[in-house]
């Protein structure tokens, strides 16, 4: 049953930033809730919300995270092309997600959205670290290489965790238009 999702608003909202905050509790490298978080947000939040609510998590997460894991730099040169990533994600969610929750939909933009993440983060490290990557093709196709391990366990927190918020949201909002219903 693909029935159109209904809008709740405020348990959209507490959902994206649960699932953010899950970000900071240890998870395997790349394995996180920022690619669902992006994609659900996008699907589900209204309006400015849909890019404001997942740019916050990243921006409010990392320097939490920065510190939690050593104190390396919370903000570098590859944030924005990490930060840009994302909001394509949201995009995609915003485009072909918001009137669905079709299981197969929502894996197929899933894994759209792990790949151009891992496009376009590995096309930027192999052109900044040039002293790692030559500047050839043969560079960039070692680049992309060496990153597979991590577009694997991208994908798989990816789809995981959009899962789980899509499935809750769908689960939830039923109950709460079952209880909107019964209200009235």
């Amino acid at each position: 049953m693909n029935r159109k999702p209904q809008s709740f608003q405020p348990l959209a909202i507490v959902m994206t930033v649960l699932a953010a905050l899950v970000r900071l509790a240890p998870h395997p490298p790349n394995f996180s809730p920022i690619g669902g978080v992006a994609l659900f947000g996008g699907a589900r939040l209204r309006g400015w919300q849909a890019y404001v609510v997942p740019l916050l998590a990243l921006a409010i997460t990392d320097p939490i995270r920065s510190r939690m894991e050593g104190g390396y730099p919370a903000y570098s040169s590859g944030t924005i092309i990490v930060y840009a990533s994302f909001m394509i994600s949201v995009f995609l969610g915003r485009t072909f997600l918001r009137n669905t929750n079709s299981p197969v939909r929502i894996a197929s933009v899933v894994f759209a959205g792990s790949l151009q993440f891992f496009l376009i983060t590995n096309f930027f490290s192999w052109f900044s670290l040039g002293d790692i990557y030559p500047r050839t093709l043969s560079g960039l196709a070692t680049c992309y290489i060496a990153a597979l391990p991590f577009y694997g366990r991208t994908l798989l927190g990816d789809l995981f965790f959009s899962g789980v918020l899509f499935g809750a949201y769908a689960l939830l909002s039923r109950r709460l238009e079952s209880a909107r219903t019964i209200a009235a």
